[in-house]
Order: C-alpha cells, then structure tokens, then sequence
C-alpha cells in the first residue's frame, strides 16, 4: 500500500507543479514557437513579461504554477495564434518576471494581468487560464468583469475539497525537490537565478497550502460566456468540476480522457495523442466565436 507521502507527491507532482506519476513530456526542451513581439511593462509595482502572437480578436493565456510561458502553451500557442491575437505572460516571480516583496495571490495576479492589458491598450479580451492561472482567470472576471469577453478556465478549482483528502495540507511540508525538473530547467533558461526559482517555489506552494475555499457567490457573479475544461484523470476530481459549471450562470463544460493539461499539451504531462490537442483547439474556436 502507498504511503500517504508518496501519494502526496504524486498527486503534487500531477497538479502543480505535475508530474511524478504523469511523466514528462519527451522532447519538451525543444517546443518553440514564432514569436510577434515581446516586452516588459511595470504593472503595480514590478516588470511584468509578455509576448503577443497573431491577429484578430484578443485572448489571453494565462499559465499554471511554476511554470513559464512555454511550459504551459509552447505546443497550443502556434495553433491558437493562427486564429487569434494571443496575449500570454509570465505571473508575479515566474519566469521573466519580477517578484515583490508580498506573498502570491490569485487576486494579486488577476490585477497585476489586469494591468497589464490597461497598459497594452486591451480594452477586452476572451481569457485562458489553466490549472492556478485558471484561478487567476476567474479572479479577473470577477475583479475586473469589464475586461473580460469570454472565460475559459482549464483544470482549476476553487475550493479545498476538490483535492484529494490531506492533499493541500500535506503541501505545507513540500521539499523543493517534488518539482519536476522540466519545470526547473524552464524557469533557469528563461531567468538563471537559482535562488529566484527556489522563491517561487515556496510561494506557490504556500499559497496553495494556506488556500481558503471561495465562496459560490464568486462564480455565480460571473456572468460572461464561460468554458471549463479538464481531464478524466486531472489533480481536482471529475465532480468538482461539475459542481463548479453549476455555479456559473453561463456556463459550458467538457471533461477529455486526459491527464491534467494534457489537452493542451503542457510539458509536465505526457503528450497528447490522436488528435487530442487539435480538438481542444477547435473546441476553443467554436466557443469563442459564438
């Protein structure tokens, strides 16, 4: 029988900071991506990285916890970008961008992207966020409903018990060691600050340690065109999910025979086969051009 320490680290490596059981992506290092045009901007008090790729209407990609841009949407980019003016950035400490001298929070990332697109000129745009950016996806709809066109919110949660039984709380104790190496070696190629990457790893992982359950009312206020994607076998459970696309007044749902993020083909899981990423594609077309 596992051990609850080993059954921890699995289910650690498989959300956030995924990947012990779901294994690494083969070949993750070398996803790349044409780039249009890079930048910093300084949103509330620190310098904010971003990239902006293609044409047409607006949406934002928004990337999970320890991660960076590429690790999170170097495979989805390309194709999304055919279709859409895709803004994505690089949250509080990750990557690129700098820290402050704060704790994370979802809410203090919902304004920092909020800022960000004020400074870009962004007066609306449909959001991506996926696993903690979906998190700070439907903080920015409801901060911020005004610059939000549609939500799209992939294997993300909102409350505790979403989460297998002592998973959050067995975070507390988490060595550096349970992040997968993709992650470590993303972050040290975009930014070679050892100590940096370690940082962030304790912030993310006592943000998720400490969070308190949102209320209902957080969802139900949100009112825009919204689409929750996950995957059978993701880090939160099948039925939080649901409960959560029972909550918003406006909402869409769809569930892929997938690890978490393996729709989107995020490096930490492994990657995905026949056609999987190209549905996800279309299915993120077809909700955001009705």
């Amino acid at each position: 029988m596992k051990t609850t320490l080993t059954i921890f680290a699995a289910s650690l490596a498989c959300f956030w900071l995924a990947s012990l059981t779901c294994g690494q992506t083969k070949g993750s290092k070398n996803m790349t991506r044409p780039t249009t045009s890079t930048g910093f901007a300084t949103v509330n008090g620190i310098k904010m990285y971003y990239e902006m790729h293609g044409t047409g209407k607006p949406l934002v990609l928004i990337h999970g916890g320890g991660s960076t841009i590429e690790t999170s949407f170097a495979r989805l980019m390309p194709l999304v970008s055919k279709h859409f003016r895709v803004i994505a950035m690089e949250l509080q400490a990750h990557g690129r961008t700098e820290d402050r001298d704060a704790p994370e929070s979802f809410e203090q990332d919902a304004d920092d992207v909020a800022a960000l697109l004020r400074e870009l000129k962004i007066g609306k745009a449909s959001i991506l966020g996926f696993s903690n950016g979906g998190n700070t996806a439907m903080q920015i709809a409801y901060r911020h409903p005004e610059l939000v066109d549609h939500l799209i919110v992939a294997s993300a949660f909102y409350k505790r018990s979403g989460f297998p039984a002592g998973f959050l709380d067995g975070m507390k104790n988490a060595p550096f060691e349970v992040m997968p190496q993709v992650f470590k070696d993303a972050f040290l190629k975009v930014n070679p600050n050892a100590e940096q990457l370690r940082k962030m790893f304790e912030k993310d992982r006592d943000r998720m340690a400490t969070f308190k359950d949102w209320d209902d009312e957080v969802l139900r206020s949100i009112k825009v065109p919204t689409l929750l994607l996950s995957g059978d076998r993701d880090a939160m459970s099948v039925e939080h999910t649901v409960a959560m696309s029972r909550l918003f007044p406006n909402c869409r749902l769809m569930i892929f025979p997938a690890l978490h993020g393996q729709y989107l083909g995020v490096a930490e899981s492994p990657a995905p086969e026949n056609g999987m990423l190209e549905l996800s594609v279309q299915t993120i077309r077809n909700f955001l051009d009705h």
